[in-house]
């Protein structure tokens, strides 16, 4: 028997294999679609409902497009009438009780981004304040441990003394941003001092229980809406996060004012 060069071997198996597939798309390719069929035309005896309508049909609302609409009526509703505070004296809030836009901040003071807010952000947003449209809230939201807690304690007890936001941003001012820095009793103490408040008071608020119980509450509310990350904002109706331009805090405050006002 005469043997078969390899190369005749591979040509053989080739052609095989062509076969078989061309056998195989023949039996199992799918049937071409067939063309939708017309629409039945109304007849004499079977006319077709409102033929002649007496006016433009109102448009239909899709059941899922009317209920986002009910829901995000609901949400600005609770997100400018119960979301703010608007406590008469509160320390930790500034601007008129009535201002049309609140602002609510969340912050931790060893998140660097905050302090970035704190020191180049929030000084520029004093003409809203002053001219009544814009209220600040702020709200603690300690992520970094014992420290960022102790030093939310520190800035409610100088509320405490009316010096709240100035305890604060001397604080912010005083940190790197950068990291997660320690807050040592030394700095928080020196300005105290330097703020004109009276120590031993200062000294006998910090160690009071209620603000350690506020700064806890804070968090835990935060948490509860969602919110995981500082420095965080509700500003009117619109949520913002991170430490976002100066230009950006203007354009959502100008909007919501002109919306709310």
């Amino acid at each position: 028997m005469q043997k078969i060069s390899k190369d005749k071997w591979i040509v053989l198996g080739v052609f095989a294999v062509l076969v078989i597939a061309l056998i195989a798309f023949s039996q199992t390719r799918p049937l071409e679609p067939t063309a939708a069929p017309a629409p039945a035309q109304p007849t004499a005896e079977a006319p077709a409902p409102d033929t002649q309508p007496a006016e433009e049909p109102a448009a239909e609302v899709h059941p899922d497009t009317a209920a986002q609409t009910e829901e995000q009526a609901a949400y600005e509703k609770w997100v400018l009438e119960e979301f703010p505070r608007r406590v008469e004296g509160d320390p930790m809030a500034m601007g008129a009780l009535d201002a049309p836009v609140v602002m609510t901040e969340w912050a931790d003071y060893r998140c660097p981004f905050c302090s970035v807010f704190a020191e180049e952000t929030l000084p520029h947003l004093q003409k809203y304040i002053d001219d009544g449209t814009l209220r600040v809230e702020f709200r603690d939201l300690a992520l970094f441990g014992d420290e960022s807690v102790k030093a939310a304690t520190a800035a409610r007890a100088a509320g405490e003394q009316g010096k709240f936001f100035e305890f604060q941003h001397a604080l912010f001012v005083a940190l790197p941003n950068q990291g997660h820095p320690d807050i040592p009793d030394e700095l928080v103490l020196g300005i105290v001092e330097e703020l004109g408040m009276d120590v031993t008071q200062f000294q006998n608020d910090w160690a009071n229980p209620k603000h350690l119980d506020g700064v806890l509450a804070d968090s835990q509310e935060a948490q509860g809406h969602g919110v995981s990350g500082t420095p965080a904002f509700v500003v009117g109706t619109q949520f913002m996060s991170g430490a976002q331009p100066l230009s950006e805090f203007e354009r959502v405050i100008e909007a919501e004012a002109a919306k709310l006002g």
